[in-house]
């Protein structure tokens, strides 16, 4: 008897169907139409911006929303604050998708590495994610950008480093919950090679949870990244970013108030909307936890 006969089918394939379910989560079905529209938007900026989000116009500045032509108003220096929104999504939502995509892969790896070979690998690959994970998200992302040359690369780099520690214990976790199994005692003996146990049984058991958690991590992200641009750690002027954009409209925030408050509402609808997201996801993905 081969493993393959004997190791049950896979979960991840077997709840695709649940994903039905999260048709009825309201609050999930309006977030990924969120997020679809402002990222279509990002994507498109280049061929639906009727304005040059860098152009300045001195005769146009301070514009509030609602002004002729400018349904959003306009910057301190005349810019279109529409514009600016639609091109500083292609940052935010960058620094917010990229780093968490990749932490999750090398966070995954180390996870189930440490996980199903346990003993010395085990310690070493935890002890290094431990002294990572003993700093606080914000400051260690500070610590890293500011030795780095400030820019879009800087972000990803940073954010990256610090959310693998987070992915790796989860993986880590699952994976231990997984390797004690019945069916992968079984598929060992019968043969079955680590590597292919591991993909063949215990990747697909593990993916659930950080598909989910990474789609959770992904609206903090867009937080953090544009923490470090208002900072002055991320992107640089003039280049549009939403961190950047409340950066610069805060010298100016009782004159122009809408200069500060639009990319900080974008930010925090952003943001939400990858947390009700991530929970939509869980409850289709985690038959424990959806609703009845």
């Amino acid at each position: 008897m081969s493993a393959a006969q004997i190791a049950p089918p896979r979960p991840f394939r077997q709840r695709h169907w649940r994903l039905a379910a999260f048709g009825r989560d309201w609050a999930a079905v309006a977030a990924a139409l969120l997020l679809l529209t402002i990222g279509g938007m990002a994507v498109l900026a280049p061929l639906i911006g009727a304005y040059d989000p860098y152009e300045a116009n001195n005769l146009l500045r301070f514009a509030p929303p609602g002004a002729p032509g400018h349904s959003l108003g306009t910057d301190q220096q005349g810019r279109d604050m529409l514009a600016r929104l639609v091109w500083g999504g292609r940052v935010s939502l960058l620094v917010g998708v990229v780093p968490t995509v990749l932490a999750s892969i090398i966070g995954l790896g180390l996870g189930i590495l440490a996980g199903y070979a346990r003993g010395i690998v085990d310690q070493i690959i935890m002890r290094v994610l431990d002294v990572l994970f003993a700093f606080p998200m914000v400051l260690l992302a500070i610590a890293v950008a500011g030795v780095l040359t400030p820019g879009v690369g800087t972000e990803i780099v940073s954010i990256t480093i610090v959310l693998i520690p987070y992915v790796g214990r989860l993986a880590r976790t699952a994976t231990l919950s997984v390797v004690t199994m019945p069916y992968i005692e079984a598929a060992r003996a019968a043969g079955g090679s680590p590597l292919a146990i591991l993909l063949r049984y215990v990747l697909p058991n593990v993916l659930s949870p950080i598909v989910v958690y990474a789609t959770t991590l992904m609206g903090l992200m867009i937080v953090v990244g544009s923490g470090l641009s208002f900072l002055g750690l991320g992107v640089q002027p003039p280049v549009a970013d939403w961190g950047a954009m409340v950066a610069d409209g805060r010298v100016v925030l009782r004159r122009a108030p809408h200069v500060t408050v639009l990319p900080g509402v974008v930010i925090l609808a952003v943001s939400l909307a990858f947390n009700f997201l991530g929970d939509g996801l869980r409850d289709a993905l985690d038959p424990r936890t959806g609703r009845r």
